[in-house]
């Protein structure tokens, strides 16, 4: 039993049940089963919990209210792989794609408001989609029409594996970047992502980048493009791509750069929502230093084919083309309003030249550094 000055360390059981939002019999479950046990009791026999107790017990509260049972949790907190950062990287990443989820699905109902504003009534099968888990991967329908390989950002990417042979790709999407000479097999999670992948295209395998089906060091090298900032957990998914290859190569972006908002007109002029997209973000040394790496600056050519987010840096009527939106995450991520206004901004500058008055440097620019990096290790 704990002495005085280390019991007015520890919080008593009713305290920690006050400030958690949960009950007294709540806690004492958890201690039964072996959750969360306190590490003292207070002279009066009461349970108290320290610091330690409480990170845990934060973690355990975290993945329940996310919809976790019990033995799950149970699993993932005793991870002797995982420490207190990871979880919450990990819970950060799973309350965004939470979030993310809510959003398109306010989106569609706003769409449906507006129908039946109009008299019109959506179709049965829209009506079940509307909360379908399928609703989110929507996105990913709209890739091919303007997704796809840009020739010049390809050759550094595959300059970048070298002499590898086995290749695994990581979040592969419909399989744009994948190299025709190397043995390729893909990881995608994305049911609907996995389901555009072309006739012949490389194999792919159902999985998250943060728990990779492959024993350590099966692959020569292990790429991703354009991926890393969907991962719950970006630096567990890129020490888990370190583990299974013996080369890393990381297409991504880097928002630690002080200004990194001014230097896309579109971030800085008419979406500053973008910011929030990336708080919290991993910074690129972090990002580096979990592959073990470097960073390379990879400039946007004016022309580029495919349609990511800064692709169309010189040609901002793209960005007024629903069909161009569509197929980047970060429009659906902001939702409606902000996208709305954005776009309605962005055509009213277009119209009294202002962009092009504001933006006039652009035009003698072949290529922008916009923050793109190139991972390699």
């Amino acid at each position: 039993m704990p002495h005085g000055r280390d019991v007015e360390e520890h919080l008593t059981v009713g305290r920690v049940a006050e400030l958690a939002g949960v009950s007294v019999r709540t806690l004492h479950h958890y201690d039964e089963i072996g959750l969360v046990k306190p590490s003292a009791r207070t002279p009066a026999g009461y349970r108290a919990y320290s610091a330690d107790d409480v990170e845990r017990l934060r973690e355990v509260l975290g993945y329940r209210r996310l919809g976790f049972g019990l033995r799950e949790i149970a699993a993932l907190v005793d991870d002797p792989a995982t420490d207190a950062v990871a979880h919450l990287r990990r819970l950060r990443g799973l309350l965004r794609e939470r979030r993310d989820r809510t959003t398109v699905m306010v989106a569609a109902i706003d769409r449906e408001l507006e129908g039946r504003a109009m008299g019109i009534r959506a179709t049965p099968e829209a009506q079940l989609r509307l909360f379908g888990p399928q609703l989110y991967e929507t996105i990913g329908s709209a890739y091919p029409a303007t997704r796809r390989t840009e020739p010049r950002i390809a050759a550094r990417i595959w300059d970048a594996l070298g002499d590898a042979r086995t290749v695994l790709n990581v979040g592969a999407g419909t399989g744009s970047y994948e190299p025709t000479d190397r043995e390729v097999t893909a990881v995608e999670p994305s049911a609907v992502m996995r389901a555009q992948r072309p006739a012949g295209a490389a194999p792919c395998v159902a999985a998250g980048a943060e728990a990779l089906p492959f024993p350590d060091r099966s692959f020569d090298a292990a790429m991703a493009v354009s991926t890393v900032h969907h991962w719950p957990d970006p630096l567990a998914g890129l020490r888990e791509m370190r583990r299974v290859a013996r080369r890393v190569v990381v297409f991504t972006y880097d928002a630690g750069t002080s200004g990194w908002l001014e230097r896309f007109w579109l971030t800085r002029d008419y979406l500053p929502e973008f910011a929030g997209l990336l708080a919290g973000w991993p910074s690129l040394a972090d990002m580096t230093r979990a592959i073990g790496g470097r960073a390379e600056p990879v400039l946007i050519p004016w022309d580029c084919a495919d349609g990511f987010f800064e692709a169309h840096w010189r040609r901002p009527e793209a960005y007024l083309d629903e069909q161009v939106r569509r197929a980047v995450s970060v429009w659906t991520r902001v939702g409606p309003r902000a996208e709305q206004r954005a776009v309605d901004n962005l055509r009213d500058d277009l119209s009294s030249g202002r962009w092009a008055e504001r933006n006039r440097d652009l035009v003698a620019l072949d290529a922008a550094e916009l923050g793109l990096r190139l991972l390699v290790a």
